[in-house]
């Protein structure tokens, strides 16, 4: 368990840790040539991380031509790529005055995972090769309207990047599975926790304006499938669907995310970078997916979306 957050992200990667303690608590199939990393880099090394493994899920891809298979499939395969990639929160806190897009595939929070498969999945069936190209992507997924901004502009909070990202026709809630009902938890932890947030200390500013965005949030009609219905709804989840974790605790919506993952004997997984001191890197949690979301009793249940094809 964590102290205090550096963004939503933060303490989304960490299961909201700082809530727990308060309330405690293809392209044609042929193989690319690695690249050579030139030390003069058009991209800022801080701001792009891990090209070395960019380029190996570049090659693996273009090889065996993943670019053909339907986009769940296609985030399948990468997020089976990016299991064991070591959990690290805070990779987006670069600078403590400006916001960049960046990527950090050396290490990934619950959300930066979501963000950075999606995009690459996105980024392989639009022909990408580059690191700009998954820079593109990211900004589109991670940032209100897709455009990189201040703080506030980037989705902090997850029912707030779902309804975004549902507007830029990038996902589909899946609001209308059995069991569904109205999501009725409001948001408002970051205005009210500023002082959890090095951004926020450092740029009071941005307070009022992500006050702003949490009651657009607040006015929005969403729904969730309780814990106890979401045995029900596994037999109509698919391989890439987004699972967003909902909470009772007071101020937030999501504590957690990650994907289902349907394996050979059709069960549905959840796979995740996990903040769990036993783990600390992406994992395929052990089936099924119902089993997998009773690790705190502040759990309410899950939203979930399906990634789109382009």
């Amino acid at each position: 368990m964590t102290s205090q957050p550096e963004s939503r992200r933060s303490f989304l990667g960490k299961c909201f840790t700082v809530a727990t303690a308060i309330a405690a608590s293809e392209l044609p199939a042929l193989a690319l040539p690695l690249p050579k990393l030139a030390s003069g880099s058009a991209i800022d090394s801080t701001e792009f991380k891990g090209k070395t493994v960019f380029y190996r899920l570049v090659n693996k891809a273009t090889a065996k031509n993943w670019q053909t298979l339907p986009m769940g499939e296609l985030i399948g395969k990468l997020a089976h790529e990016l299991e064991g990639t070591p959990y690290v929160a805070s990779t987006l806190e670069i600078y403590p005055d400006r916001e960049v897009c960046s990527v950090n595939l050396l290490g990934l929070d619950c959300v930066t995972f979501i963000e950075t498969t999606l995009a690459l999945a996105r980024m392989l069936k639009k022909g990408g090769r580059k690191p700009e190209d998954l820079l593109s992507e990211i900004a589109l997924i991670r940032y209100r309207n897709g455009t990189t901004g201040d703080y506030s502009t980037r989705l902090h909070y997850m029912s707030d990047w779902l309804a975004d990202n549902t507007n830029k026709s990038i996902v589909k809630p899946l609001d209308q599975l059995p069991g569904a009902v109205p999501f009725t938890q409001k948001v408002g932890f970051m205005s009210t926790h500023p002082a959890s947030y090095r951004r926020l200390i450092s740029q009071p500013e941005q307070v009022e304006k992500i006050k702003k965005c949490e009651e657009a949030i607040n006015g929005r009609s969403l729904k969730y499938v309780p814990l106890n219905k979401i045995a029900t709804v596994e037999p109509l989840l698919k391989t890439g669907d987004i699972v967003a974790i909902c909470t009772r605790q007071a101020g937030l919506d999501v504590v957690h995310t990650g994907f289902v993952y349907r394996t050979a004997d059709g069960i549905a997984h959840f796979i995740d970078a996990s903040s769990s001191k036993s783990k600390m890197k992406v994992t395929l949690e052990s089936g099924p997916i119902s089993g997998s979301l009773h690790w705190s009793k502040n759990l309410t249940g899950v939203m979930f979306a399906r990634p789109l094809e382009l």
